[in-house]
Protein backbone atom coordinates (compact mmCIF):
# COMPACT_ATOMS: atom_id res chain seq x y z
CA UNK A 1 0.00 0.00 0.00
CA UNK A 2 1.26 3.23 -1.14
CA UNK A 3 2.23 6.34 1.23
CA UNK A 4 -0.71 8.91 0.02
CA UNK A 5 -3.05 5.82 -0.09
CA UNK A 6 -2.21 4.90 3.58
CA UNK A 7 -2.28 8.55 4.88
CA UNK A 8 -5.77 9.24 2.87
CA UNK A 9 -7.35 5.93 4.87
CA UNK A 10 -6.22 6.96 7.83
CA UNK A 11 -7.64 10.39 7.27
CA UNK A 12 -11.15 8.86 6.01
CA UNK A 13 -10.74 6.39 9.61
CA UNK A 14 -10.82 9.65 11.60
CA UNK A 15 -12.83 11.96 10.22
CA UNK A 16 -15.73 9.31 9.33
CA UNK A 17 -14.87 7.78 12.67
CA UNK A 18 -14.99 11.69 14.31
CA UNK A 19 -18.78 12.17 12.30
CA UNK A 20 -19.78 8.85 13.63
CA UNK A 21 -19.02 9.48 17.09
CA UNK A 22 -19.82 12.71 17.55
CA UNK A 23 -23.66 12.01 15.86
CA UNK A 24 -24.16 8.52 18.33
CA UNK A 25 -22.66 10.62 21.18
CA UNK A 26 -25.66 13.32 19.92
CA UNK A 27 -28.20 10.76 19.41
CA UNK A 28 -27.68 8.80 22.50
CA UNK A 29 -26.88 11.50 25.12
CA UNK A 30 -28.00 14.75 24.06
CA UNK A 31 -31.33 14.23 22.18
CA UNK A 32 -32.52 11.93 24.81
CA UNK A 33 -31.22 14.26 27.71
CA UNK A 34 -33.43 17.11 25.60
CA UNK A 35 -36.71 15.02 25.87
CA UNK A 36 -36.44 15.14 29.72
CA UNK A 37 -36.06 18.54 30.48
CA UNK A 38 -38.52 21.16 30.36
CA UNK A 39 -39.25 22.70 27.16
CA UNK A 40 -37.89 26.18 27.58
CA UNK A 41 -34.41 24.63 28.68
CA UNK A 42 -34.44 22.73 25.50
CA UNK A 43 -35.29 24.90 23.31
CA UNK A 44 -32.11 27.33 24.40
CA UNK A 45 -29.38 24.59 24.80
CA UNK A 46 -30.55 23.36 21.39
CA UNK A 47 -29.95 26.85 19.87
CA UNK A 48 -27.11 27.24 21.50
CA UNK A 49 -25.82 23.72 20.72
CA UNK A 50 -26.49 23.80 16.92
CA UNK A 51 -24.85 27.53 16.84
CA UNK A 52 -21.19 25.92 17.99
CA UNK A 53 -22.09 22.49 16.24
CA UNK A 54 -22.53 24.32 12.76
CA UNK A 55 -18.99 24.98 12.22
CA UNK A 56 -17.39 21.67 13.56
CA UNK A 57 -20.21 18.91 12.38
CA UNK A 58 -19.92 20.54 8.10
CA UNK A 59 -16.29 20.60 8.69
CA UNK A 60 -16.16 17.04 9.89
CA UNK A 61 -18.82 16.33 7.33
CA UNK A 62 -16.86 17.64 4.37
CA UNK A 63 -13.89 16.18 5.51
CA UNK A 64 -15.65 12.41 5.75
CA UNK A 65 -17.13 12.62 2.52
CA UNK A 66 -13.91 14.28 0.12
CA UNK A 67 -11.39 11.58 2.39
CA UNK A 68 -13.71 8.87 1.57
CA UNK A 69 -14.33 10.23 -2.57
CA UNK A 70 -10.01 10.39 -2.38
CA UNK A 71 -9.86 7.11 -1.07
CA UNK A 72 -12.24 5.63 -3.54
CA UNK A 73 -10.09 7.86 -6.37
CA UNK A 74 -6.96 6.37 -5.36
CA UNK A 75 -7.65 2.41 -4.39
CA UNK A 76 -8.63 -0.57 -6.40
CA UNK A 77 -11.70 -3.50 -6.67
CA UNK A 78 -13.57 -3.74 -3.73
CA UNK A 79 -11.83 -1.42 -1.08
CA UNK A 80 -12.73 1.08 -3.88
CA UNK A 81 -16.37 0.51 -3.72
CA UNK A 82 -16.04 0.01 0.11
CA UNK A 83 -14.86 4.02 0.04
CA UNK A 84 -17.23 5.31 -2.80
CA UNK A 85 -19.89 3.78 -0.77
CA UNK A 86 -18.30 5.88 2.77
CA UNK A 87 -18.01 8.94 0.40
CA UNK A 88 -21.84 8.90 -0.37
CA UNK A 89 -22.91 7.69 3.05
CA UNK A 90 -20.97 10.87 4.36
CA UNK A 91 -22.57 12.99 1.29
CA UNK A 92 -26.44 11.74 2.47
CA UNK A 93 -25.55 12.49 6.45
CA UNK A 94 -24.65 16.01 5.04
CA UNK A 95 -27.65 16.39 3.10
CA UNK A 96 -30.08 14.87 5.72
CA UNK A 97 -28.35 17.75 8.01
CA UNK A 98 -29.25 20.27 5.54
CA UNK A 99 -32.25 19.43 4.01
CA UNK A 100 -33.95 17.82 7.91
CA UNK A 101 -32.17 19.59 10.99
CA UNK A 102 -31.01 22.74 9.98
CA UNK A 103 -34.19 24.18 8.72
CA UNK A 104 -35.86 22.54 12.12
CA UNK A 105 -32.81 24.34 13.74
CA UNK A 106 -34.01 27.74 12.25
CA UNK A 107 -37.63 26.96 13.77
CA UNK A 108 -35.99 26.44 17.40
CA UNK A 109 -34.04 29.63 17.43
CA UNK A 110 -37.53 31.33 16.74
CA UNK A 111 -38.86 29.26 19.37
CA UNK A 112 -36.32 29.88 22.09
CA UNK A 113 -37.36 33.32 22.11
CA UNK A 114 -41.17 33.43 21.46
CA UNK A 115 -43.47 30.67 21.73
CA UNK A 116 -43.65 27.41 20.25
CA UNK A 117 -46.58 26.76 17.65
CA UNK A 118 -49.15 23.61 19.03
CA UNK A 119 -47.56 21.22 16.49
CA UNK A 120 -43.95 21.44 18.23
CA UNK A 121 -44.02 18.27 19.54
CA UNK A 122 -44.41 16.42 15.62
CA UNK A 123 -41.90 18.91 14.49
CA UNK A 124 -39.62 18.13 17.39
CA UNK A 125 -40.32 14.13 16.51
CA UNK A 126 -39.10 15.02 12.94
CA UNK A 127 -35.91 16.39 13.85
CA UNK A 128 -35.21 13.20 16.06
CA UNK A 129 -36.29 11.20 13.25
CA UNK A 130 -33.55 12.80 10.84
CA UNK A 131 -31.29 13.18 13.76
CA UNK A 132 -31.17 9.04 13.52
CA UNK A 133 -30.94 9.30 10.03
CA UNK A 134 -27.89 10.74 9.60
CA UNK A 135 -26.25 9.31 12.50
CA UNK A 136 -27.09 5.83 10.97
CA UNK A 137 -25.64 6.63 7.96
CA UNK A 138 -22.64 7.92 9.50
CA UNK A 139 -21.76 5.11 11.64
CA UNK A 140 -22.72 2.72 8.36
CA UNK A 141 -20.00 5.55 6.56
CA UNK A 142 -17.31 4.74 9.61
CA UNK A 143 -18.41 0.34 9.52
CA UNK A 144 -17.64 0.91 5.51
CA UNK A 145 -13.99 2.02 5.97
CA UNK A 146 -13.03 0.17 8.73
CA UNK A 147 -13.73 -2.84 6.40
CA UNK A 148 -11.42 -1.18 3.32
CA UNK A 149 -8.55 -0.91 6.45
CA UNK A 150 -9.29 -4.14 7.26
CA UNK A 151 -9.00 -5.28 3.95
CA UNK A 152 -5.93 -3.62 2.91
CA UNK A 153 -3.99 -4.66 6.41
CA UNK A 154 -4.54 -8.31 5.10
CA UNK A 155 -1.07 -9.63 4.55
CA UNK A 156 -1.40 -11.78 0.97
CA UNK A 157 0.10 -15.76 1.43
CA UNK A 158 2.51 -15.78 -0.06
CA UNK A 159 3.53 -17.33 -3.29
CA UNK A 160 5.12 -20.79 -3.50
CA UNK A 161 8.69 -20.47 -5.55
CA UNK A 162 8.35 -22.85 -8.71
CA UNK A 163 12.05 -23.82 -7.81
CA UNK A 164 11.36 -25.39 -4.77
CA UNK A 165 10.42 -28.72 -4.21
CA UNK A 166 6.65 -29.35 -2.87
CA UNK A 167 6.02 -31.65 0.31
CA UNK A 168 4.22 -35.02 -1.02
Amino acid sequence: MSLSLRLVTALALLSTGLLAGAFGYGAVNVATTFNVVPLDVRLIFHSALMQMNGPVMQTTMALAALSSLALAWLARGAPRHLAFGAGALAVASFLITRLGNVPINGQIKVWAVSVPPPDYASILHRWETFNIARTITALAAFLLIISLAVHATRTPKPTPDPELPTAA
